[in-house]
C-alpha cells in the first residue's frame, strides 16, 4: 500500500515512544527507517520496526541509553553507545567524526555496543551534504558464510561511502554478502524464490527456497568474507567488544543482539575547494555516462530517483503496515 512519508514517520515514531524512547530518539529512528523505504531499500526500512520492538522487550536495545563520548585524541572519538538503537548511535558517531574533521581534517568515531545499524547510507550522505567525504561500516553476529565454510562465520559486513556530488551525494551503500538478511526476509514474505548461488540452508546446502535459506554467501567469495573478518577487527576488536568469536564459541554474551560501528569523516575543504571537488565529481560522472552500453548509473543514483518518485507517497507491503498498526 502507499502511505504519505510524514504519516508513516508519525506512526513509527509513536510506536517507539510507546516502547520507551524519547521523542527525539523515536523521531530520528523513524526518519532513518522511512528514508530507506523511500529510496527503495525496504530491507532496512520500517519492516525492521517489529524487530526493534522485540529487541527492546528482550533488553537487547536500550530505549533510554546513557551514551558516553570519550575523546581519544585530536581526531578520534570512542562512543559508548549503551545498546542504543543503531540510528541514534551511528548518527551521533558520524556527527562526532565530522566535528573532529572540522578541526583536524579527518575524524574517526568507533561506536561500541549499538544495535541494528539500519541503512548506513543515511549517515554518510548526511555528512556528504555538509561537505565531508564519509565512510561508515558495521559488524554484527555471524550471519554470512565464511568462504570455504558451510556455516555462518562473519557478519554481512555493511559498508557505505559518500562524497559531495551534484544535486545529491554520490553514495555507495552495500553489504558484503550476495543477498542481505533483509532481502531474505522480504522473499519469505512474498514467497518468491531467490537466485541460485546466494544463500545456504541452516545445514549448509545451496537453496533457492527463501523459507529454507538462512545463511547468505559472501560477495566475491573470499573477498566478501575477508571484509567481514576485517570489519570485525576494525569495529569490534579495537573497542574490546568482540562479537564473532563470542558467538562462534557460544559464550553467554552471544545470546544478546549487539553490533559495533565505525564512522570516518574527511573535511573536503582541507584538500580542495568544495566547489572544485563537486565539479570534478560531476565531470567524472558525465564522462562515465557517455560510455557505450545501456543506462549507466552512478552510486546512489537509483536510490535518489526512487526517493524523488516517492516524495509524496511511499510504497510498503500490506503485511508490514498491518504489523505497524498492531504495534
Amino acid at each position: 500500500m502507499n502511505v504519505a512519508p510524514a504519516a508513516l514517520r508519525d506512526l513509527v515514531r509513536g510506536i517507539f515512544e510507546k516502547h520507551g524512547m524519547s521523542a527525539a530518539h523515536a523521531a530520528l529512528t523513524a526518519e532513518v527507517l522511512v528514508w530507506a523505504d523511500q529510496r527503495g531499500m525496504g530491507t532496512h526500512g520500517v519492516m525492521r520496526v517489529p524487530q526493534y520492538v522485540r529487541f527492546i522487550g528482550k533488553g537487547d536495545l536500550n530505549p533510554k541509553p546513557a551514551m558516553k563520548r570519550v575523546d581519544r585524541g585530536a581526531a578520534v572519538v570512542l562512543l559508548e553507545a549503551d545498546r542504543a538503537a543503531g540510528p541514534i548511535a551511528m548518527m551521533e558517531g558520524m556527527r562526532a567524526a565530522c566535528e573532529k574533521a572540522k578541526s583536524a581534517g579527518i575524524g574517526l568515531s568507533l561506536i561500541k555496543q549499538t544495535t541494528h545499524t539500519a541503512a548506513l547510507g543515511y549517515y554518510t550522505q548526511s555528512a556528504a551534504r555538509d561537505g565531508f567525504a564519509a565512510i561508515a561500516l558495521g559488524t554484527s553476529s555471524p550471519l554470512m558464510a565464511y568462504h570455504g565454510a558451510r556455516a555462518a562465520g562473519v557478519s554481512t559486513a555493511p559498508l557505505s561511502i559518500a562524497v559531495p556530488g551534484e544535486a545529491e551525494p554520490f553514495a555507495l551503500d552495500m553489504a558484503s554478502s550476495m543477498i542481505s538478511m533483509g532481502a531474505l526476509a522480504q522473499a519469505r514474505r512474498s514467497g518468491k524464490s531467490i537466485p541460485e548461488g546466494v544463500a545456504l540452508t541452516a545445514d549448509g546446502a545451496p537453496t533457492t527456497d527463501p523459507t529454507k535459506a538462512s545463511i547468505p554467501l559472501p560477495l566475491g567469495g573470499a573477498k566478501g568474507s575477508g571484509l567481514g573478518f576485517m570489519f570485525e577487527c576494525l569495529a569490534s576488536l579495537l573497542v574490546s567488544n568482540p562479537i564473532l568469536a563470542e558467538s562462534l564459541e557460544r559464550t553467554p554474551a552471544s545470546r544478546q543482539h549487539r553490533q559495533n560501528g565505525l564512522a570516518i569523516a574527511i573535511d573536503v575543504e582541507r584538500f580542495v575547494a568544495p566547489e572544485v571537488f563537486r565539479r570534478e565529481a560531476a565531470r567524472l560522472a558525465a564522462d562515465l555516462r557517455k560510455l557505450p552500453g545501456d543506462e549507466i548509473l552512478m552510486p546512489g543514483e537509483r536510490g535518489a530517483r526512487k526517493a524523488a518518485s516517492q516524495r509524496e507517497s511511499v510504497s510498503i507491503a500490506d503485511s508490514v503496515y498491518e504489523e505497524l498498526k498492531a504495534l
